[in-house]
């Protein structure tokens, strides 16, 4: 089952991000997952959340060794998608660099320092294993 929900608009030319839905997230997707590699992010995870959640499509966890470090990545990650053409990500968290978030719409980017990610363990929570209607002991 896929949770149906309605994206916002974001403004920007979307020439080069046209096309199916699901192909444009992919290429949103690996779009992020190529900055954050460029730009030294580490321990980088993928998390699909379609059907789990109306926020979008794919989250994605990474570390930063600094407040400096978690800036410099969110800053190159928002200019790029704003130049291929994805839009303006809405950003919380820049200022500090503690942990930023960027809403991109189909995929959700949390970017922190590492001990900040391992207190709040986002990773944990959304990998859980669905409950189904059987019996649980």
């Amino acid at each position: 089952m896929r949770t149906e929900h309605t994206k916002g608009n974001a403004e920007g030319d979307f020439s080069q991000a046209t096309g199916s839905g699901d192909r444009a997230a992919l290429r949103q997707l690996q779009l992020v997952r190529d900055s954050l590699a460029d730009s030294k992010a580490e321990d980088i995870v993928a998390i699909d959340i379609a059907g789990k959640s109306a926020l979008g499509d794919h989250m994605v966890v990474a570390s930063g060794r600094s407040n400096r470090h978690v800036a410099s990545i969110c800053d190159r990650l928002i200019t790029e998608l704003k130049d291929a053409g994805f839009g303006n990500p809405r950003v919380e968290g820049l200022a500090t660099g503690d942990w930023v978030l960027i809403d991109a719409n189909d995929i959700i980017i949390h970017v922190f320092r590492p001990e900040i990610r391992e207190f709040y363990n986002l990773e944990k929570m959304w990998q859980a294993p669905e409950v189904t209607d059987e019996k649980l002991h």
